[in-house]
């Protein structure tokens, strides 16, 4: 069988230095009908399990620690057994909503993750969030960027454990060294290509 992507959306709220906000957030899975990663587990886990179906969950993998993006890990992962998979950097931002819990396996950066006859690599792209990563899948012709990049820019700096020029650094070495035809799978809203963004935010 060949690897897909699967996608729902699920809402929730985004906490962090004090204010709370209601968000929208993508979930990607990544698998045939054997398996599959998940990729972030923000607000529902009855919405994932249905995307996932009766697949076995071989991961949990996060693009950051948000709260808005791991708040169901733990649940999600009691309910799969799949393991939870963060970059370390988070760590600070996971203890703000896990505090006192761990994730299962840390991510690095160039580390290839197997699924269905595909392969995804991980690009740690801080800026957004210090442990941020991106994950790129060739054989399906696109990259699963988290926050990090939007159709219109970068994800959001100006809070805590953020940094623009961290995440315009991280953007242009990292995405914009993918093929133009790549297309961008993000963490809210619509999705666009590596070119387009590449074009807007200047190579």
């Amino acid at each position: 069988m060949t690897a897909r992507v699967d996608h729902t959306v699920t809402s929730g709220t985004f906490s962090l230095d004090g204010g709370t906000f209601d968000v929208d957030n993508n979930v990607w899975v990544v698998g045939d009908d054997a398996e599959c990663i998940v990729i972030d587990a923000p607000h529902s886990v009855e919405d994932i399990l249905t995307l996932v179906g009766g697949r076995t969950v071989l991961a949990i993998v996060c693009t950051h620690a948000h709260d808005d993006h791991v708040r169901v890990a733990p649940e999600l992962a009691e309910r799969t057994g799949a393991p939870i998979w963060l970059h370390p950097d988070d760590e600070p931002l996971w203890e703000l909503t896990h505090a006192g819990s761990r994730w299962d396996d840390n991510l690095t950066d160039g580390q290839e993750i197997a699924v269905a006859g595909t392969t995804l690599r991980v690009l740690h792209t801080p800026g957004h969030a210090p442990g941020g990563v991106c994950l790129y899948a060739p054989d399906l012709g696109c990259v699963f960027t988290g926050d990090t990049l939007f159709k219109g820019g970068p994800g959001a700096t100006g809070r805590s454990f953020s940094d623009l020029p961290t995440l315009e650094a991280s953007i242009r070495a990292k995405l914009f060294a993918l093929p133009e035809e790549t297309v961008v799978h993000t963490g809210h809203g619509e999705g666009t290509t590596i070119g387009a963004e590449a074009d807007r935010l200047g190579r």
